[in-house]
């Protein structure tokens, strides 16, 4: 299965330079948020694919207004053809907004999260806005990433842990990808593609 991530930005390479075909041949797209509608609405249309998303820290309107063709994976285990993958978005909260949680408001939806796992019988692909916490953040409040993700690192060892919220230009030794126990870590800023 190939797989597209994006996140953060618009991609200038999948869309201000598109050309006819650029999209072809995913078979998923995951979206980790902070992503404009139009994007996202135009990657379902380009691909003619799956696009699956979680809410960044900026997506306030996604839940009175969603982009259209495409599928919010919040707080849920989504099945796609027998892969697991598992959504929470949002940030650290450092101000007032919809999608900014502290740690103890996420590690309660964790909680939440595990009859869903349960039932799933695990999970293959976690998809966040916000990295784990010592896994590509940092530690101001704004860039943090939550504790309780490395718990699920810890205990399901998905194959994949795909985040977005820390941006390549924050700094030049920010990994695309890195190691986590049996986890790869892929920060889709901008677009990252993969194998499953």
């Amino acid at each position: 299965m190939r797989i597209l991530a994006v996140a953060d930005t618009v991609s200038k390479y999948l869309y201000d330079s598109y050309v006819p075909g650029r999209l072809d041949g995913f078979d998923l797209i995951l979206a980790c948020g902070d992503l404009n509608r139009d994007y996202l609405e135009f990657l379902v249309d380009a691909s003619n694919t799956t696009v699956l998303y979680v809410r960044g820290n900026h997506d306030d309107g996604f839940e009175e207004d969603p982009p259209q063709g495409c599928v919010c994976i919040e707080d849920t285990v989504y099945n796609f053809h027998g892969v697991r993958i598992m959504g929470l978005g949002g940030s650290q909260k450092y101000r007032e907004g919809r999608n900014m949680f502290t740690e103890a408001q996420m590690r309660k939806r964790v909680r939440k999260m595990r009859r869903k796992l349960f039932f799933s019988k695990g999970v293959d692909i976690f998809v966040t806005h916000s990295p784990a916490r010592h896994l590509n953040d940092f530690d101001s409040l704004s860039h943090r990433g939550f504790e309780c993700f490395n718990d699920i690192l810890k205990e399901y060892r998905p194959r994949y842990f795909v985040h977005g919220h820390i941006h390549m230009n924050y700094g030049r030794n920010i990994p695309k990808r890195s190691k986590y126990l049996d986890t790869e870590v892929i920060n889709a800023y901008d677009y990252c593609i993969f194998e499953y």
